[in-house]
């Protein structure tokens, strides 16, 4: 692989509008009242505004100094610290992987890795963690991610496998109950189950939509799910979840699964909308039915099991991905462990093994690379310095962006 020595990562000049114009421009068609929120929460933390700005990091990556060539492989687009978590399969036994693949395209490996390390570089100074720590532990994701494309096979964290907070995660998923998480989202009204409406989680819709909405996965579950039980959709209410996707259109829908003993699933429903990393990318795509049918499709294949009922459907003319709902609390905690140096570098070693696996696991399919070259990738260190220095640099520009976000949201310039 050719390697480019970059001196400076200084972006190239190039004529771009602001920071917070390239933002309400690209959130232009999602929904106001709850694109608003998103700003909200943007306006938190650095971190939360890298990961509410995917399209900026990928616009700004497209136009930088020279990084090192890299196999292509299918990746999720938007790597970052709080996109792994623990969740069920659809065997109904734990796991903790990457779980969000809105973004997922085809791509040099680089550009994943690049993201993930900037995260983490941002993340751990919103957490005040010292900057050499920082350094640590963006330098273990990368070593523990080529050992792990050397070895050239994937692997993948149980319950039986996990050691320190990951355990801990996945301990806790198999304790929890369904009907603990129903209780946190529903209550008993009339003699009927509901969604409790708190204006946080969840918001109302309006009438005739949602009798649109109840009709639409009732005729569906009927289709695809298991004819050996019947199931009975109660509710829906509008979901926000996340950063990055807030304002996207997404639901989620309270089931009855009528058996000898009735039990309750929550379905999610979440609105498929292009890749915003694809429009920076030379790199040619397949072609999909639709874009759903596309997040679909890279999570099956990164993921070592997929969540319950992961799957793509239509409603109204417009793409849906479709699966089972996790917690969003199922995700790392890392204002807990800031200062348990053990656990933080347990947990980033963790995250780059599986990052590499899901590469290894998608391998060959579609125009990604064959594991041989990714195996020759990971045995070629010297791209990892440069991934660094990229990262470190580009996460102090994401301070910069922040603020210049954070002094228009106050003016009231994205109200």
């Amino acid at each position: 692989y050719q390697l480019f020595t970059v001196s400076s990562f200084a972006l190239k000049p190039y004529n771009l509008p602001t920071i917070p114009e390239r933002i309400k421009e690209f959130n232009k068609d999602r929904l106001p009242q709850y694109t608003s929120l998103k700003y909200q929460m943007m306006s938190l933390s650095a971190f939360r505004f890298f990961r509410g700005t995917c399209h900026l990091f990928y616009e700004d990556l497209s136009k930088a100094g020279d990084l090192p060539e890299s196999p292509l492989a299918w990746i999720c687009g938007d790597l970052h610290l709080e996109n792994f978590g623990s969740y069920k399969g659809d065997n109904r036994l734990e796991y903790f992987d990457l779980n969000d693949f809105d973004e997922a395209v085809l791509s040099p490996a680089t550009w994943e890795l690049s993201r993930m390390v900037t995260s983490i570089f941002v993340g751990f100074d919103s957490l005040k963690i010292n900057s050499n720590e920082a350094k640590d532990a963006a330098a273990l994701f990368l070593k523990t991610y080529a050992a792990t494309l050397t070895r050239g096979k994937p692997k993948y964290i149980e319950p039986e496998t996990a050691k320190g907070i990951v355990k801990l995660f996945l301990d806790n998923v198999a304790c929890r109950k369904q009907k603990e998480l129903i209780r946190q989202r529903a209550a008993l009204k009339n003699g009927k189950l509901n969604f409790v409406i708190d204006s946080i989680h969840l918001y109302k819709i309006e009438k005739k939509l949602k009798k649109e909405l109840l009709g639409f996965l009732t005729k569906w579950m009927k289709k695809n799910m298991s004819t050996q039980y019947k199931y009975k959709v109660l509710d829906t209410a509008f979901r926000v979840a996340g950063t990055g996707s807030v304002g996207v259109k997404r639901y989620v829908f309270l089931v009855e699964k009528i058996q000898a003993q009735k039990k309750y699933l929550l379905v999610d429903m979440k609105l498929a909308p292009p890749s915003s990393v694809q429009q920076f990318l030379q790199t040619p795509q397949p072609i999909w039915v639709s874009e759903a049918d596309r997040v679909v499709a890279v999570q099956c294949r990164m993921q070592n099991v997929s969540p319950a009922f992961l799957s793509s459907a239509v409603f109204k003319n417009d793409a849906y991905v479709l699966k089972e709902m996790q917690p969003i609390a199922d995700k790392i905690d890392f204002l807990v462990i800031k200062d348990k140096y053990k656990d933080l570098k347990r947990v980033i070693n963790d995250m780059a093994m599986l990052t590499a696996s899901a590469q290894l696991r998608s391998t060959g399919r579609q125009g990604s690379a064959i594991a041989d070259e990714l195996i020759a990738f990971g045995k070629d260190i010297e791209w990892q310095k440069t991934i660094l220095d990229y990262a470190l640099n580009y996460s102090k520009h994401v301070k910069k962006d922040y603020a210049e976000f954070t002094k228009a949201y106050k003016q009231k310039y994205f109200s």
